[in-house]
């Protein structure tokens, strides 16, 4: 009998660190590649905006926002 391991989810959402976080309401997450990803508050789920803090892991997906490419989703990990 072969072991299959189909039937576990790992996570398949990018991750990143958030670099900077500022008191209106919107951060930036480092993703590893060079560039910076702008989230606005309404994007935080499963935490507060307030939990959040500068150094800390999160998952996302990314979106498109009127000013260009954004996280949303955003979820600590």
């Amino acid at each position: 009998m072969t072991g299959t391991r189909a039937n576990l989810k790992v996570s398949e959402m990018p991750q990143g660190t958030i670099k900077r976080l500022t008191d209106k309401g919107f951060g930036f997450i480092d993703t590893g590649t060079g560039k910076d990803l702008f989230f606005h508050m309404s994007a935080v789920q499963g935490s507060t905006f307030d939990d959040l803090h500068e150094g800390q892991q999160v998952e996302f997906t990314e979106g498109r926002g009127p000013k260009g490419p954004n996280a949303e989703n955003v979820r600590p990990v």
